[in-house]
């Protein structure tokens, strides 16, 4: 399983990095497992859609090096880790 930061977080938790078998510490609560269905490349940034199990998805910004370096592939299972410092809610007009 590849970790996917896409923000920093709450409370501390272990997540294992294939590579090395090292342990990375991370403050975060929300955690969503999904699958990679989509990369986008650009020239130095990339997207990365990941679908998760109750038919939404997320996505992640990050560099290129990141996406070569974590090993991140279309059809991969990956963990997103999401702090939401400021989550803000609008009322749906009916």
């Amino acid at each position: 399983m590849v970790c996917m930061l896409v923000a920093a977080g709450f409370s501390l938790r272990d997540c294992e990095i294939p590579k090395g078998g090292s342990v990375m510490k991370y403050g975060a609560r929300n955690q969503l497992m999904g699958d990679v269905i989509e990369i986008k490349e650009g020239t130095l940034m990339c997207q990365v859609k990941v679908n998760l199990p109750a038919e939404s998805t997320v996505s992640s910004v990050m560099t290129l090096d990141s996406l070569h370096e974590l090993g991140i592939n279309r059809g991969d299972k990956v963990k997103a880790i999401i702090k939401a410092v400021n989550v803000l809610l609008v009322k749906e007009e009916v």
